[in-house]
């Protein structure tokens, strides 16, 4: 392709990338025919000329960012306004249909009321605690202390949910919200600083025989080798608990009931028990993967065991005080666990008795294990096996009605329909392949794009109801994808409503009014690096989808989406990550006729 144009057309933008290259400003780099080098991309190239020939634009025919970032290289300043009209008029910040929420970066905590928290001061690596309540003006403090964290408060790094509660996560931080059907959401608690930063938060909204009444909520961080245990009211008064130590750092952290569970790979589960309010560590195999069924803890570990803990009961060796872990089952290869899920059947009782786990392997191996009534007394007998990864599996989901697994492969799924008859899984026919596709994530590499226990891609959902994937395809982007996690359909995608990065996303079902006949409805948090927290609303997406197309049907190719608006096609997001093969460099010739200059662009393959 070759294009010519004047040099008055390519200088009357002053002060411009062609203006400072002609003018000799700028160091160039010439071939045998004076041809100027210039690496970027030169299929944007045309856009760029014909509006510095003509001052128009045509944003259908073009991708807007793409273009708008190439505008920005060359300093054509008229072209970048009208482009950000362009993308203005496709957005708005009150969001589309399913924008359910804003929740602006917290400040300070004037207006929360009475807050009681405890000053943490670090020495080393020893902790000393020192508790005080601090008081919002007008309600007679005794101690006037700036309590919250500044307005410059960072990104989001972590959402968790559990009921109708949110707790998100900062730098060095934690904020609670509380959501109201009269009020909706509302902040009702901050931690104070700490001064690492938090790798993992839990949240209990519905805590039965606390510290301060069964109203009591319980949220804790894990900073480092410490977690960190609040009690929080539900007018926002807080007490810290204590401040407990695992030894290494803790690499998940989450409640079982009222008891708070910190667990590593390194073979290391430390325990609160809300009863006794005490907290033991327990040295145990290395652990990599872990799941919960009803009280009971259930570990997949390196040497291809799967152990249950019944934290509820601890402890029970009286004679060591250690906690009683019993081995359910051992692979047949004894290939570690890599990833672990449980399904209690609608029959299943707290005794352990009919219970399903899938678990995945780091060969690749994914098996079912099955224990019904007819086999108690000799353990969980092995159901089925898939041998369909050649990476390990990272994530595992035994549904009512699917078998989802995902390797390692830039997030491989596999899919199966499950039988079941009566509640329980059956043979026949037994579960049948459904799928295959991938969830690609990039990684990011700097640190900028959150914190990876905040951006899990799932699956998320109830295990009787559809289940989503959520994909963030590249670290530095205000989009996100939602999926079915059966057959990997679009729902919808989501863009920030101010156009912020996202840092941190999670899913999570709040309940319903108290009216009759209202329903729990699913949302999706998405933190952003500004410090907001923005709301969609999933069961709208789930409905409208549902419309059109949302029967699980295999998938043989890749899908056009659901939502109209929606254009996700394997060019796009190649051209998203960066990846896709990559146009030649620009070649300028500089040539004189008839007293004037031209500039010629080819492609040179």
């Amino acid at each position: 392709f070759r294009f010519s144009t004047s040099r008055q057309t390519l200088t009357w933008v002053p002060d411009s990338f062609f203006s400072s290259l002609l003018s000799g400003r700028i160091s160039t780099l010439k071939d045998e025919t004076g041809a100027i080098f210039i690496d970027r991309d030169s299929s944007l190239f045309a856009s760029i000329l014909n509006f510095l020939r003509t001052k128009e634009l045509h944003p259908r025919s073009v991708n807007v960012h793409m273009l708008m970032h190439e505008a920005e290289f060359y300093g054509i300043t008229p072209l970048v306004r009208k482009l950000q009209l362009c993308d203005e008029l496709d957005r708005s910040s009150c969001g589309n249909v399913l924008f359910n929420g804003y929740l602006p970066p917290p400040g300070t905590l004037g207006t929360l009321g009475t807050l009681g928290y405890s000053g943490l001061q670090r020495r080393g690596r020893h902790l000393e605690v020192s508790t005080r309540t601090v008081t919002a003006a007008g309600g007679g403090a005794t101690d006037s202390v700036c309590v919250g964290p500044s307005v410059d408060s960072g990104m989001v790094r972590i959402i968790c949910g559990h009921h109708n509660w949110i707790a998100v996560a900062y730098a060095q931080f934690v904020v609670c919200y509380r959501v109201k059907e009269s009020s909706g959401w509302q902040q009702v608690f901050t931690s104070p600083r700490l001064d690492w930063p938090i790798d993992r938060v839990a949240l209990n909204a519905k805590v039965m025989g606390g510290l301060l009444g069964d109203n009591d909520k319980m949220v804790a961080v894990a900073s480092v080798t410490e977690i960190i245990l609040w009690s929080i009211c539900s007018d926002g008064n807080g007490t810290e608990i204590g401040v407990f130590s695992l030894n290494v750092p803790a690499e998940a952290l989450f409640f079982v009931g009222n008891q708070l569970i910190a667990t590593s790979h390194t073979g290391k589960v430390g325990v609160w028990n809300a009863v006794t309010k005490h907290w033991q560590n327990q040295d145990v195999v290395p652990i990599s993967s872990y799941d919960t069924a009803g009280s009971f803890l259930i570990l997949g570990c390196n040497n291809g065991s799967i152990y249950y803990i019944d934290v509820q009961k601890f402890p029970l060796r009286m004679k060591d005080n250690d906690l009683l872990v019993t081995e359910l089952y051992r692979d047949p290869t004894e290939d570690a666990i890599t990833a672990l899920s449980v399904y209690l059947t609608p029959k299943t009782s707290d005794s352990g008795n009919w219970i399903e786990i899938a678990y995945g392997t780091s060969s690749g191996s994914v098996r079912v294990i099955v224990q019904h009534p007819e086999t108690v007394g000799s353990g969980p007998q092995l159901f089925q096996t898939f041998s369909v990864h050649r990476s390990p599996v990272t994530k595992i989901m035994l549904s009512e009605k699917h078998l989802i697994s995902v390797c390692a492969d830039n997030n491989h799924v596999r899919t199966w329909t499950v039988t079941r008859f009566r509640g329980m899984i059956s043979t026949q026919p037994g579960s049948t392949p459904l799928t295959s596709f991938k969830i690609l994530s990039l990684d990011p590499v700097d640190g900028h794009g959150g914190c990876g226990a905040g951006t899990e891609i799932g699956p998320y959902g109830e295990r009787d109801d559809q289940q989503v994937f959520i994909q963030r395809v590249v670290p530095d982007t205000d989009k996100l994808y939602v999926r079915l996690s059966s057959n990997g359909k679009r729902v919808c995608e989501v863009r920030s409503v101010d156009g912020s990065s996202i840092t941190a996303f999670m899913v999570h079902e709040c309940e319903g009014s108290s009216r009759i006949g209202s329903r729990p409805r699913r949302y999706l948090f998405s933190g952003h690096a500004n410090g907001s927290v923005q709301m969609w609303d999933l069961t709208t997406a789930m409905d409208i989808a549902g419309k059109v197309d949302i029967k699980g049907q295999p998938r043989t190719s890749f899908n056009p989406p659901i939502i109209p608006g929606v254009n996700v096609t394997p060019f796009n997001v190649y051209r998203i990550t960066d990846v896709c093969i990559e146009s030649p460099p620009v070649t300028l010739d500089i040539k004189t006729v008839n007293a004037a200059s031209y500039l010629i662009n080819y492609i040179d393959f």
